[in-house]
This record gives structure tokens, sequence and C-alpha cells, in this order.
């Protein structure tokens, strides 16, 4: 019997655009499905596992149901994939990575407010220069204010979320994945920066499905 594999799969294992172009022509239900049926013959075949925290297979499930996959891939989701939820009391993590994660945190909070500040300014003093001409109000709103906002969102979400954990269902997956001495399956990079300082095995989701399949060819 090969020893058994545990994969623990972030939404994005599924949903990323790469692999709508390489597994569904650019259709995430046909990507879905197919990925779907190389897990299903992984666990018949190769005793492996996929897991996904209960918030996790949520989210994934409501992306899915938006693209509006078929009921067939619904059952095939809900047959293959384990859901599990981690022991948050009893998973240990070292003290070191709670460490670095508030320093990291702290250190984006302090460049988001960089940000915030140098926003606000350059949107003043354009505005200023521009009442100074005579131009009416709606004018500048349109001009400098909504542009500034949108650079503003654009700049500030780089900083704060970018590579780093930014949601429930990411540090879920961590969890769980240490907790199983499993792989982590994702195609975002703070999911990937985190699980590598926990020491976790870590697969893009581009690379999963490939491994799979090569896998499986030598067992077939």
């Amino acid at each position: 019997m090969i020893a058994k594999q545990r994969f623990v799969l972030d939404t994005t294992a599924f949903t990323d655009n790469q692999l709508r172009d390489d597994y569904g022509d650019g259709e995430l239900y046909k990507t879905v499905d197919v990925l779907l049926d190389l897990i299903a013959r992984s666990r018949i075949k190769l005793n492996m596992s996929c897991h996904m925290p209960p918030i996790t297979y949520k989210e994934f499930s409501d992306y899915i149901t938006r693209y509006e996959c078929p009921q067939e891939t619904m059952i095939k989701a809900e047959t293959w994939i384990v859901k599990k939820s981690p022991n948050r009391y009893d998973t240990k993590i070292p003290s070191e990575i709670f460490y670095e994660y508030v320093q990291d945190m702290r250190e984006r909070m302090n460049k988001g407010m960089r940000i915030s500040e140098s926003a606000v300014w350059e949107a003043a003093v354009e505005s200023m220069v521009m009442m100074s001409r005579g131009e009416k109000k709606t004018q500048i709103e349109m001009e400098v204010i909504g542009k500034a906002i949108k650079d503003f969102r654009k700049h500030y979400r780089a900083a704060l979320r970018k590579g780093t954990l930014d949601s429930a269902p990411d540090l879920d997956v961590l969890l769980l994945a240490k907790e199983l001495g499993a792989g982590v399956v994702a195609a975002d990079e703070g999911i990937k920066v985190w699980a590598e300082r926990l020491g976790l095995r870590f697969l893009s989701a581009k690379s999963f499905p490939k491994m799979l399949k090569e896998y499986l060819k030598y067992y077939e």
C-alpha cells in the first residue's frame, strides 16, 4: 500500500486563472470538473486525500455556484473533498511565528498609513490648484477625488494584503495542514509565505494537477 498523502486545498487551488486556461478552456466549471476527477482517481488509486476546512469549502462552493457549475460537479466536490475543521486549541504553532506575524502586520499598517497620508496630500494639492483655476466642484470630484480613491485602494490593498494572511479561511487552511501533516495547495502568495514559515509542504495551484497526473501515469 502506498503511504497516504494528504493535501489541504485553498479555494484558489481551483479558481486560479492559469488553471482555467490549462484545463477548462477558460471556463471555471470545466476546470473544477477536471481537477475533481484527478482528485477522485488519486484517492482511489494512490491513497491520497484532499481536505478543506468547512469555512474554506463554503467559500469554494459559493464561488462555483455563482459561476453556475453543474449539479454533478457540486456532488463530486461534496464526495471527494474531505471537510474537517482544524483543532484550533491543540494545534501547536511556534511563538516565533506569532511574533513574526504581528511584526509583519505592524509594518504593513505603518506602510498603509504612509500611503493614506500621501494620497490625501496629493489630492488636496491638486484640488487647490484646480480651484485656483476656477474649475467646477463636480469637475474636481471627477478628475481628482475619484482617481485618488481608486489609486489609494489599489496601493493600500497591495500594502496590507499581498503576501500575508488576510482571512479566516486562509488561516484555517494552514492550521488544518499543520494538524494533519499535510501539504498545502494554493495560488495565494500569503498562504505560500506562511506555509513555508511553518515548515509545511507547499504546492502551487498550477503544479498540483501536474503532480497528480505524473503519479497516476506510473500507477496506471
